[in-house]
């Protein structure tokens, strides 16, 4: 089995990275000893590599299995590019070509090998497969095999057949977005056996999410897109001819749009995708069909356009954006209205127990829109994960947080409200209808059951239906109502339990103030959230990126696939002018260099003749951040603290409490923060603490991610916890 050095070296030889992503390493060094693996890594994780590398240090063909041709096209370019033999086998190939790989296959030429699903069940392929010499299966995509997961597909029940054929094999299934049931089915459909088990952190800190209130939606898109006009990014819209629409009105604005839907013929669908993968189209108008395995790492801002359906989705869809770790922003524009659209669709289904899941998906995507609780949190959550900052400023609820008022009148006439109507009819019914009569509407069951008479008819006219919905919704959560599944078809609401402390006790009821549309819009069109962009010579960068726009068009391959935004952002900072400072440039392997070198260096030198270094220094470390105020310990922080004391290592802890290291980092950050002693030579070597120190001083000490890129990105020799924890202890001093 190859050691650390050996690693490195490929990994700086092929890809031109000189530390890993978290979890990396460890997953290809399990590869590399034959054991099975299940890896969990966030999109932008680097899930390719840790099937990519071990393919380039052991004999025979990795074969990879992945749902999208577009994906393999993808990636097959950009492992040519990068100096490895890889090809791929699906429809989109002609006969002739189809001739040659197969040639490339059976002599050993060929490294790596991706194949749908469909194809590979096809007869005789499989048989052919022990003629090219196996020596890693790669599942992609692996939560398709689950009906628990967002994207199920039944073509991959299949795939424990080619474990079967190989079992000797070791096999690797990866995904982004798995909750703890579909992990089980994972490991349990694909036959893992033993597998290295790897979860890395959900949390994207390059991200930055918000919800707006439709109103106007695409009035409200428009200038959101207008504020990023030369950036790229996803409109994501519920049916077809929403995103034909959104598109169409985009392009009629001045704005390079296209429609993405499974409506548009093959070529129309693969035409779009590759003018938007070119950065010729800047905005994509799609349906969920679109994105999944997309490696465009520059997409800077994904919307929401409609509610999605679950959070899985949503956090699968929004992690399309800042592939490449640079900040990037997640609007979602919700409205009560796509929640009674997604519940008639719901009723349509047949099946009891999708039509419950479906039902209970949708529901807490509902409570993550209307929630004033920190958005990551919520995320994380989702995924079984715990956020101990007390902020994340990354989304709108920490960044501009929504105050609470007293909403014990509002409660009281909901609650009194659905009293009278049970009263009355006998029966619960369900919210709409409860909203029905506080608003006095002329419903025909209003009329059929004689509601107009009661007296809570027409007595909710001080709030709107929406900010009805959201106080009866918030209620729920709050144990005051609950809602019962009444057979198939029908969710009725019903007084809870605490109800009666607020209509016979006069309870206070604390309630979150409802979003202001137009404050919320003008927030959003302010782009906070940006620390993490890397300052450069943004000229400089301008020249570069057309650079790379035309070395691509000559190759007839996506500008991304010669050097990401991150690489061209290095270069227009630190000036490389001789092969040995480019070699430094992150992304840069011995291929890029020999292939593109020369050409950047000639701009770079080209433009330094009549313009001037800048400089990017952010000045004095402590002056960068303003001073933190005291923070409070919670429960979770406690115990990590108390471990910490008793000389446990971050490692020994995060395994104890099943957190990853970040999170107890996080933790400990906490406790220096609320003063308590931690003694950080515990958690860092002098050396760690001086390059630190160094890296800070070069971006501000209010960018982390900034300073995180500059030691190599996150999971190299440091992880986001572990700077947070030295900026609060040189705070503290």
């Amino acid at each position: 089995m190859a050691d650390s050095a050996q690693l490195l070296s490929t990994l700086k030889k092929y890809f031109g990275f000189t530390t890993f992503r978290p979890l990396q390493e460890k997953i290809i060094s399990d590869a590399l000893a034959g054991k099975d693996v299940f890896a969990l890594l966030p999109t932008g994780g680097g899930k390719s590599l840790c099937f990519q590398l071990p393919a380039l240090m052991r004999p025979g063909v990795t074969l990879v299995i992945s749902p999208l041709i577009a994906l393999m096209k993808d990636q097959v370019d950009a492992l040519v590019a990068s100096g490895v033999n890889a090809t791929f086998l699906n429809s989109t190939v002609e006969n002739s070509e189809f001739t040659t790989r197969m040639r490339d296959l059976r002599s050993g030429a060929c490294k790596l090998l991706y194949v749908a699903p469909e194809r590979l069940m096809l007869p005789g392929f499989l048989a052919q497969l022990r003629e090219w010499n196996v020596s890693q299966i790669a599942v992609d995509e692996a939560h398709c095999i689950s009906e628990w997961g967002h994207d199920f597909r039944p073509e991959y029940r299949q795939l424990a057949t080619v474990r079967d054929m190989f079992p000797d094999i070791p096999v690797m299934a990866l995904t982004a977005t798995a909750t703890d049931r579909v992990r089980g089915d994972i490991v349990r459909l694909l036959k893992l056996k033993a597998p290295g088990n790897y979860v890395a952190s959900f949390n994207r800190p390059n991200l930055t999410y918000r919800v707006v209130p439709k109103d106007g939606p695409y009035d409200q898109l428009l200038a959101f897109v207008k504020e990023r006009k030369a950036e790229c990014g996803i409109v994501y819209c519920q049916s077809r001819a929403r995103t034909e629409e959104v598109s169409e009105n985009l392009r009629s604005d001045g704005i390079a749009a296209k429609p993405y839907h499974a409506g548009l013929t093959p070529a129309e669908r693969s035409r779009n995708q590759e003018l938007f993968l070119r950065d010729e189209t800047h905005v994509i108008c799609a349906t969920i069909a679109f994105g999944m395995g997309i490696n465009k790492p520059n997409v800077r801002f994904v919307v929401h356009y409609d509610l999605p359906k679950n959070i899985e989705g949503y956090y699968q869809e929004t992690g399309r954006a800042g592939r490449d770790g640079l900040p990037s922003e997640c609007l979602l524009l919700f409205s009560s209205g796509d929640v009674a659209k997604q519940m008639r669709f719901i009723e349509e289904k047949e099946n009891p127990q999708e039509k419950k899941i479906a039902s209970d998906q949708l529901w807490q995507m509902v409570r993550y829109a209307e929630s004033a609780e920190c958005r990551r949190v919520a995320l994380l959550r989702y995924f079984s994960e715990t956020f101990s900052e007390a902020s994340c400023q990354g989304c709108d609820n920490c960044l501009t947080p929504r105050p609470l008022f007293d909403g014990t009148v509002a409660a009281q006439k909901m609650l009194s409200c659905i009293f009278r109507i049970k009263e009355r009819t006998g029966i619960n019914t369900g919210l709409k209808h409860v909203i029905d009569v506080l608003l006095g509407a002329d419903t025909e069951r209003v009329r059929d059951w004689r509601h107009e008479s009661l007296s809570t008819y027409g007595i909710g006219k001080d709030h709107s239906r929406m900010e009805w919905n959201s106080i009866g919704r918030e209620l729920m959560q709050l144990g005051y109502l609950k809602q019962t599944q009444v057979g198939d078809k029908f969710q009725v609401v019903e007084l809870g339990p605490a109800a009666r402390e607020v209509l016979n006790q006069k309870k206070q009821v604390m309630l979150t103030t409802p979003i202001d549309t137009k404050k919320a819009a003008a927030a959003s069109d302010k782009k906070k959230g940006r620390s993490g962009e890397i300052e450069c010579d943004e000229n400089l960068f301008e020249r570069l990126r057309t650079l790379r726009k035309q070395l691509a068009d000559e190759r007839d391959v996506p500008a991304y696939i010669v050097f990401s935004d991150v690489a061209l952002r290095q270069m227009a900072r630190e000036y490389p002018v001789d092969e040995a400072q480019f070699r430094r440039i992150s992304g840069v392997g011995e291929r890029k260099l020999t292939e593109f070198g020369a050409p950047f260096l000639e701009e770079i030198v080209g433009y330094l003749k009549t313009n001037s270094k800048q400089e990017f220094s952010a000045g004095p470390l402590l002056e960068a951040a303003p001073p933190k105020k005291k923070q409070k310990m919670n429960d979770t922080a406690r115990d990590t603290l108390r471990r910490f004391q008793a000389g446990k290592l971050v490692a020994e802890i995060a395994s104890e409490r099943e957190l990853v290291p970040d999170t107890i980092y996080g933790h400990l950050a906490r406790c220096i923060e609320a003063g308590e002693a931690v003694n950080l030579n515990q958690l860092l070597t002098p050396q760690q603490q001086t390059e630190i120190a160094a890296v800070f001083e070069k971006v501000g000490f209010a960018n982390i991610t900034g300073a995180l890129d500059l030691l190599g990105g996150q999971g190299g020799a440091y992880c986001y916890g572990m700077l947070t924890v030295y900026r609060a202890a040189k705070s503290r001093k």
